[in-house]
């Protein structure tokens, strides 16, 4: 089968390999759709914290069942999703029903090889059906659950105000299920390009340009309150830090993007709003199907979630110009033929 892979920094090699083996509980899983999201750009570039290279990237993953055993729910032929954070079941965390955030986490695509091949083998216990769906919905789904996790941490209640800083697709899916809680959501971004998506996606109440004085624009847009919530999607360790000052006093700060490096926090503005700062990780089976309902009634509309896409054979080529901010990429996927 053909594979692509992340040799080292900065360099994508195709290559022929076998077809995976399957494993007792295991289902061989033909891929049809791969999302690219920021933790495969970071990979490439070589900041990416738990990774060794060389490595099949990979985690947003759509496809349809090859082969699998009879004892499933699941059946050779269904179309599923991938959920690629292999848990062990046995932690503290797992025992305590955090499976997102696993003491012995591999995720698909970071610590072992993902999905941007033809062929790969899931256990059956991470895989959703989504028949009736279509692919370009089921490929969606992961990246869409990260952002639905968060909201879900955070403890954010309708009426409630939130800031969602960092309009990526992470962020982007925090505003829409932001909005789902029926929270009043706030998006700041650089690129005005950016804010109106967030508009015609995830219909937030009002956008801000973080290089225009934001703290003052939020202070005007919340009666001088700052929003109750504040989750940072950015991955920028300036962002986050500087965060602190958007969130109301008694209020939360969530931490949804993840930088390889240090976070300088402020002790006096963390200590005068007694601040809840949390970290949200990855995605439960929960979160996966909260989205996948919200799909099922058109609370989410793919086509302008998904703006690029490309072939398989077509990717390597046409990489370099996707992480081009110019290009002006929300969410970009490989299609390799059903």
């Amino acid at each position: 089968m053909k594979c692509i892979v992340c040799q080292e920094p900065k360099r994508f090699v195709k290559k022929d390999v076998p077809i995976p083996t399957r494993q007792p509980g295991e289902a061989l899983v033909r891929i049809l759709r791969i999302g690219i999201c920021g933790t495969d750009i970071h990979a490439f570039h070589g900041n990416q914290p738990y990774f060794t290279y060389p490595r099949v990237l990979g985690h947003e993953l759509a496809g349809v069942i090859e082969e699998m055993d009879s004892d499933s729910d699941l059946s050779v032929g269904d179309q599923v999703a991938v959920i690629p954070y292999l848990h062990c079941g046995t932690c503290v965390a797992c025992r305590n029903g955090k499976t997102n955030c696993c003491v012995n986490m591999r995720v698909l695509g970071v610590h072992a090889d993902g999905g941007m091949a033809e062929f790969i083998t899931v256990p059956t216990s991470h895989l959703i059906r989504t028949n009736g769906f279509s692919l370009e919905q089921s490929v969606i789904l992961e990246p869409l659950s990260i952002g639905a996790h968060a909201v879900r941490r955070s403890g954010l209640a309708a009426g409630q105000t939130a800031l969602v800083i960092g309009a990526g697709p992470i962020g982007l899916g925090t505003m829409l299920f932001a909005k789902q809680r029926g929270a009043r959501v706030i998006a700041m971004d650089i690129d005005h390009a950016r804010l109106e998506v967030c508009h015609a996606f995830a219909r937030v109440d009002a956008t801000v340009d973080a290089r225009m004085r934001p703290w003052e624009t939020l202070a005007a847009l919340t009666n001088g309150e700052f929003p109750w919530v504040v989750f940072d999607a950015t991955g920028n360790a300036e962002s986050m830090a500087a965060a602190i000052q958007a969130v109301a006093h008694g209020g939360t700060l969530v931490y949804v993007g993840l930088v390889n490096g240090e976070i300088r926090v402020s002790d006096p503005e963390l200590h005068k709003r007694e601040l809840t700062l949390m970290g949200s990780r990855n995605a439960t089976r929960e979160d996966f199907e909260l989205v996948l309902h919200a799909v099922a009634k058109g609370f989410v509309d793919v086509n302008r979630y998904i703006t690029h896409r490309v072939a398989f054979d077509d990717f390597i080529d046409t990489f370099a110009d996707w992480i081009n901010r110019k290009a002006c990429v929300i969410k970009a996927v490989i299609q390799l033929c059903s």
